[in-house]
């Protein structure tokens, strides 16, 4: 299920968006075993130093999921996630991102859940992130060969590289 090559000199296929929904799912498990090393790490730091958490801790957070994106998409083109799910960022002619179009990409990603986050308080906020989120990417099905918004504003592309099934022999 992936969607057709686009018209043109780019020979990659765009993973289908089910795909890239189970990527995100996978990567929000391995965001959250992140989280919770650099959570306990820096809440023991802030006790030790007096200081309840606060924002502080949020764009710690922030700066954290950072590196790690923005490594593995300038050095390898995926996360782990990505790996398992034969998904791979590139730029619009193919080629591996630079760190600079990677943290690009990551800032301009947190359009997944900045709008709720910011807009919405209180008990209900994570349904609202997480009902944003479904309608952010299922946006993708509107846009130019499927490619989430924040793909196509940092000028970056999700490639399908699924490695090819061997036909059997008919001999």
């Amino acid at each position: 299920m992936t969607a057709p090559a686009a018209a043109g000199p780019f020979p990659f296929k765009t993973p289908s968006v089910r795909r890239r929904f189970a990527s995100v799912v996978y990567e929000l498990l391995v965001m959250f075993g992140v989280g919770l090393i650099c959570g306990a790490i820096g809440a023991g730091l802030l006790a030790i130093a007096g200081r309840p958490q606060d924002t502080l801790s949020e764009f710690i957070a922030f700066g954290v999921y950072g590196v790690y994106f923005t490594w593995f998409w300038s050095r390898h083109g995926q996360t782990l996630p990505m790996k398992t799910w034969h998904i791979k960022v590139v730029d619009t002619l193919g080629q591996p991102i630079s760190r600079t179009r990677a943290v690009a990409r990551y800032l301009v990603a947190t359009l997944w859940v900045a709008p709720p986050a910011l807009l919405w308080h209180g008990e209900h906020r994570l349904w609202v992130i997480g009902v944003w989120g479904v309608l952010y990417g299922l946006s993708a099905l509107l846009l130019p060969q499927r490619q989430f918004l924040h793909d196509l504003i940092s000028g970056t592309r999700l490639i399908d590289v699924k490695p090819a099934v061997p036909q059997p022999s008919t001999r």
